[in-house]
């Protein structure tokens, strides 16, 4: 007697043991996942730049670290200048970074756009100016494109506004958000950028997703996993990171009661649905930041303790391919937090 077919979900993923190859089903055949890391002078960084202390000085200073290894980060060099970068307002492609608007005090929100080459080390140049003036930007970017979404100044916006990040320039119009959104988390796939929960006063917003490589509005994407499993709303300022298949939201706020988490939530960026539950963060932590290469994701500072009053320097890693909870990388040169992630090898570069 032959057992009946079992249905293979859109977007599982196996490892073929003949070809020793880690593959995905795209909904008729398994296809390969391409695993290696790029050939970058330096292999695979991930850059963390500025942040806030506990004491609540804005932090100028950058450093990074190699994805495929664990330890301790390295100073890089500094900022134009002193920015508070809430959650994931930088873009980038294999060679260059780009970080974009902020808070600096006591001036206030900022546009300016400044950009480093990845492969080396030293201070930041300037690139051009957003749009607007803003902060809690999230950005997603392929290869040749970097697109800033929502942001506050002083209430939450809808803008999104683009650049080219092999040249400097202003960035340009791009569409609008369905809402307005501020602190959210951004993933990216080659195609397409995910923008991940946020703080829209008095509510939290949706996902919702656009095609990098055109402009136009955004399109909605799926529900967080724990508002459908806790009956919570999305939550805002999470670490977002991504390889080209899958993403990666880890810890953040659920507001109603204000709770932070250490959860991780995992989603399939090719198709639309819901999240599901990867595993968890070595600590419960908000205003963490992070990035990914295809085969490890890395999430670095943020606040821990008592209402989330003290900044970390915890880098903690997971593997992209399998579920699971993070195991610890090494420290940061200082703790901060609200920190923004720069990354050579992430989901939208392939």
């Amino acid at each position: 007697m032959s057992l009946p077919p079992v249905e293979i979900p859109l977007g599982a993923m196996r490892f073929n043991s003949d070809s020793q190859k880690l593959e995905y089903w795209n909904g008729s055949i398994w296809m390969q996942v391409h695993t290696f890391s790029p050939n970058l002078d330096g292999g695979a960084r991930a850059v963390f730049h500025s942040g806030r202390l506990s004491s609540g000085n804005d932090k100028n200073n950058i450093d990074y670290v190699t994805i495929s290894t664990a330890g301790n980060a390295i100073d890089f060099g500094d900022s134009t200048q002193s920015t508070e970068s809430l959650n994931t307002s930088c873009v980038s492609s294999r060679t260059r970074g780009l970080y974009a608007g902020g808070y600096t005090h006591p001036t206030g929100h900022h546009d300016q756009i400044g950009f480093i080459t990845i492969s080396s080390t030293g201070n930041s140049t300037d690139f051009g100016n957003l749009i607007q003036s803003r902060r809690g930007i999230l950005g997603v970017s392929n290869a040749t494109r970097g697109v800033f979404c929502g942001g506050l100044s002083p209430t939450p916006r809808d803008t999104i506004d683009y650049v080219t990040i092999a040249s400097t320039g202003n960035a340009q119009d791009f569409g609008d958000l369905g809402q307005a959104r501020q602190s959210g988390t951004a993933m990216s796939s080659p195609t397409r950028g995910l923008l991940y929960g946020g703080y829209f006063h008095p509510s939290y917003a949706a996902n919702e997703f656009i095609t990098i490589a055109t402009l136009g509005s955004v399109q909605d994407f799926g529900d967080a996993f724990r508002y459908i499993t806790q009956n919570l709303a999305n939550r805002y300022n999470s670490a977002g990171v991504s390889n080209s298949i899958r993403g990666l939201a880890a810890g953040g706020v659920y507001p109603s009661p204000d709770t932070t988490t250490g959860n991780i939530e995992s989603y399939q960026l090719a198709t639309l649905g819901n999240g599901n539950n990867f595993g968890d963060l070595i600590q419960t932590t908000r205003s963490k930041n992070g990035t990914a290469s295809p085969v490890r994701a890395v999430f670095a500072g943020g606040t821990v303790g008592p209402s989330a009053s003290t900044a970390s320097a915890t880098i903690d890693y997971v593997s992209m391919q399998t579920e699971g909870d993070a195991v610890d990388f090494g420290d940061l040169t200082q703790a901060r937090y609200e920190h923004a992630p720069i990354g050579n090898a992430h989901g939208g570069l392939g």
